[in-house]
């Protein structure tokens, strides 16, 4: 994900650190276009770092430099799929829907 878009993007997440190093997220909190912040808890996720470089369908371009989560949660009582990315050089979360 270029830089411009990681930015636009960026979200909080509350995340855990395993023994072993794996990072799994575990809370996010996005702000909408009237400044409201929204938390949400991540029911279930799938991990899909370490695939190499590819371009993904959203159009962000993963690198060893980005972890990459499929993330499901509850929005309004429906389960909706977001996308989670972690720069880690930056230390920042960025979401796509």
């Amino acid at each position: 994900m270029d830089e411009d878009r990681l930015n636009e993007n960026r979200v909080d997440v509350i995340c855990q650190h395993s023994r072993d190093g794996e990072v799994i997220p575990l809370r996010l909190r996005v702000c909408d276009e009237e400044g409201e912040l929204h938390a949400y808890t991540i029911r279930s996720y799938r991990n899909l770092s370490g695939r190499g470089a590819y371009t993904a369908a959203d159009g962000t371009y993963i690198t060893d430099r980005l972890l990459v989560f499929d993330c499901h949660i509850q929005v309004l009582g429906r389960i909706r799929t977001v996308r989670l990315y972690f720069d880690k050089v930056r230390n920042l979360w960025a979401m796509t829907v």
